[in-house]
């Protein structure tokens, strides 16, 4: 998968609104808050991009698996069970 965001890429500064509860105990367990977030969003990223190719996909995938279940797989023949 091609990388999602540019890594080289400047930090900026930025504000966010947090639940205030949340932040203070992120806070006394000395969580990093960006490295933190930086994580969540690009997981966020990574999900939304499955979903999109799954999305994008849904006609092939559906095509290929009724090939596989009408003439199985091409690897089959050489399957040991």
């Amino acid at each position: 998968m091609s990388s999602l965001f540019d890594k080289t890429a400047a930090k900026k500064p930025t504000n966010v609104s947090l639940n205030s509860d949340l932040l203070a105990k992120a806070r006394a367990e000395n969580i990093n808050i960006s490295a933190t977030l930086e994580q969540a969003l690009l997981e966020k990223l990574k999900q939304n991009a499955r979903e999109k190719w799954l999305s994008q996909n849904q006609a092939a995938i559906k095509s290929m698996n009724k090939f596989t279940q009408k003439h199985g797989l091409f690897s089959d023949e050489h399957r040991v069970l």
